[in-house]
């Protein structure tokens, strides 16, 4: 009887996150992140995965400078700028404490990675610093009466704030889309949206962390004073929840 060849061992495939490289989002014109809709967190790259910082010209040169400043904060005001970011203070402290950065695609990398690794206790502290964006003065009434009830059953539901980012979304979709994110993540059980939620974090701070070096200086000092605000959008108000 020949011999029976020997059998494979078994080994479980982790799955793999996405790429470690990021990128920068198109430069928007600098303001002050107001309290509602802000302006997007255009990362051009389809979820989950992103593309590397292609930027040109005055703008590439406007994030190099921005980056300088960063590297040269003091650790405090570089942590406090960073929770404007994302509000979970070890996520802050990592992200400071890694400077200086050769260039923006290695710091929106480490935001990222920096993401991945939060324990559940830190995605809850993120969460709990986020608030629920309104509706632009704009939208009519009905608009505003169902997203402040579709905001109150998710927060109702879970907990926090939702959270998203309204990339490759023009101006004009983020209402709907913000319904509709809701009404669709509403059916998640706690686990899976948590994870949905983290995701969208991730995202929304590397928005975030790109307008704050294509900002002025002064800025990462304004960005304290300035609580994140779940969904990034266009101009509004004052929160609404």
């Amino acid at each position: 009887m020949s011999p029976r060849p020997p059998r494979a061992s078994a080994h479980r495939v982790r799955p793999s996150r996405p790429s470690r490289t990021a990128h920068a989002i198109s430069l928007l014109s600098h303001r002050s992140r107001p309290a509602a809709f802000e302006e997007p967190t255009l990362s051009r790259a389809p979820h989950p995965g992103h593309t590397p910082h292609r930027t040109s010209g005055p703008a590439d040169a406007r994030l190099a400078l921005g980056l300088r400043r960063f590297n040269a904060l003091p650790p405090g005001v570089a942590e406090a700028a960073l929770l404007a970011c994302c509000g979970s203070r070890r996520w802050a402290q990592r992200i400071a404490a890694h400077r200086p950065y050769h260039d923006v695609d290695s710091l929106l990398a480490g935001s990222d990675e920096a993401g991945y690794d939060l324990s559940h206790a830190d995605l809850a502290e993120a969460l709990a610093a986020e608030a629920s964006s309104g509706p632009p003065h704009s939208a009519p009434a009905a608009a505003r009466t169902a997203l402040r009830a579709a905001h109150a059953a998710y927060e109702s539901s879970f907990g926090h704030a939702f959270v998203i980012s309204l990339d490759g979304h023009r101006p004009e979709e983020y209402l709907d889309q913000v319904l509709a994110g809701i009404r669709a993540r509403l059916s998640h059980d706690p686990d899976h949206e948590r994870s949905v939620s983290a995701d969208e974090l991730r995202r929304l701070a590397r928005g975030r962390l790109t307008r704050l070096l294509a900002s002025g200086p002064g800025t990462e000092t304004e960005a304290v004073a300035s609580p994140p605000v779940a969904a990034d959008c266009i101009a509004g108000g004052g929160h609404s929840g």
